[in-house]
């Protein structure tokens, strides 16, 4: 049997990515969205179970993503400049572990086939959060999530 080629994600860097490819690296799980609190003093970061007002809590996907910063001014973009700086994204996102050189997992759509995967292995936020304009204070949202 011939070998099977390699997988976009394991034979290019980030920035030699199609825009296509580069998109279908998300995984769909919606952690991105998630309100996050760094301290001021200890610079330590806190996440919350409060998303962003434009993430649709059932299907984990921006309701307007193509003109979400028309509605979420500070909606952060990733790209594959600055994917190794944030360090808030999830230590499960695609995207930084392409750019650590590490594999998906094997609920990852890419590798299993299966969009939902990601709310089966209890990966995405869903059934987990609240939307921004119902939360109230962040401070009573904190979570230990990663």
């Amino acid at each position: 049997m011939p070998d099977q080629e390699e997988p976009f994600w394991k034979t290019k860097k980030l920035g030699q990515m199609t825009k296509a490819e580069w998109e279908s690296l998300c995984d769909g799980c919606g952690k991105c969205c998630l309100n996050k609190l760094i301290d001021v003093d200890s610079k330590e970061l806190f996440y919350t179970n409060v998303v962003c007002k434009l993430l649709d809590t059932k299907s984990c996907q921006c309701k307007h993503y193509a003109t979400r910063h028309k509605y979420v001014k500070d909606c952060v973009q990733l790209t594959p400049r600055n994917v190794k700086k944030l360090r808030w994204l999830p230590e499960t996102c695609a995207y930084r572990l392409v750019a650590e050189g590490r594999d998906l997992y094997d609920w990852h759509y890419l590798v299993c086939g299966d969009r939902k995967a990601v709310h089966k292995a209890g990966v995405s936020v869903r059934g987990r959060v609240v939307s921004e304009d119902d939360a109230g204070d962040l401070l009573d949202h904190m979570v230990d999530w990663k």
